[in-house]
């Protein structure tokens, strides 16, 4: 089973005033980022290489809606397997090309996979399928009628970069 989180990748104040100006201007080159944020062509570069090396940047397929291809139900699939098959129905659900996303769990349940379908009958065809592989006990699916907050982490690049609306005592969980 792989993991597509970044293994080692600490972020500074720097890093994420970078990573705001990519999420704001996404086709940005390095020459025009160093610019802006008044750091050298060879630190913006540096820190670019770092972050695909260790997997602080997701893939571009992230920014290709579903509903583009064709693809408007998405719904969320609560599955619960034999703990002995965890590793294999992983595998299994990577090899379903409806399935946009697999985390583990804890809980009642041991994974939350993602799905798209392209209507109500596909939706059912892939929920059999997902019921047929090999470690799935059984399963309990929740339709997305609408995604309201989308991925995001900017609002944590701006905490990071000291830029937060709320002050940082506001936002320590200790207090």
């Amino acid at each position: 089973m792989s993991s597509r989180e970044p293994v080692d990748a600490t972020l500074d104040a720097t890093d994420a005033r970078l990573l705001l100006e990519l999420v704001a201007n996404p086709r940005a080159t390095g020459v025009e980022l160093a610019t802006r944020l008044g750091l050298s062509r060879n630190t913006v570069q540096a820190r670019l290489s770092r972050w695909e090396a260790s997997g602080v940047l997701g893939s571009f397929e992230r920014r290709v809606h579903a509903r583009a291809l064709g693809y408007p139900l998405s719904a969320f699939v609560a599955v619960v397997v034999d703990q002995h098959q965890l590793d294999s129905v992983v595998e299994e659900l990577a090899e379903v090309p409806e399935v946009t996303e697999v985390c583990g769990m804890t809980g009642p349940t041991d994974l939350t996979v993602r799905v798209v379908a392209r209507d109500a009958d596909d939706l059912y065809r892939i929920a059999g399928q997902i019921l047929k592989i090999p470690g799935v006990e059984r399963t309990n699916m929740a339709l997305v009628m609408r995604e309201l907050v989308g991925p995001r982490t900017a609002p944590l690049l701006d905490r990071l970069a000291g830029s937060s609306p709320y002050p940082r005592s506001a936002l320590d969980p200790r207090r």
